[in-house]
């Protein structure tokens, strides 16, 4: 009798293991259709509010900003250089005319054109 309930409790021991995990998903339904989310996983959390990323933001390198300020119709450089968060390229147009393009370091948008 002792073997038969050890048996059946180990046979119940097991089974409850195998559906625990089971149980634990989420079920998230969205415009992506429906998915389950692992609760192991931070992925259900969504992105952190504003203002809490643990990482600092991106940085464009001065090449890109060089690109970028070449789009603007800088011909020639002169100079880089990188004020609080821009990065100001200074350099001359086609016609020779002196032209400053300052360049968002983190968005990579242009601040202004002198």
């Amino acid at each position: 009798m002792y073997k038969k309930t050890l048996i059946a409790g180990l046979a119940l021991a097991v089974a409850s293991t195998a559906v625990l995990p089971a149980l634990a998903q989420d079920i998230v339904i969205g415009k992506d259709g429906v998915r389950l989310l692992d609760p192991r996983r931070d992925d259900h959390r969504g992105p952190p509010p504003p203002g809490r990323d643990r990482r600092p933001p991106r940085e464009i390198s001065e090449n890109d900003a060089v690109r970028i300020a070449r789009r603007q119709g800088m011909r020639d450089i002169d100079e880089v250089r990188r004020v609080r968060n821009i990065y100001r390229v200074d350099g001359f147009d086609r016609r020779g005319d002196d032209i400053r393009v300052d360049v968002d370091r983190y968005s990579g948008e242009v601040v202004a054109v002198r």
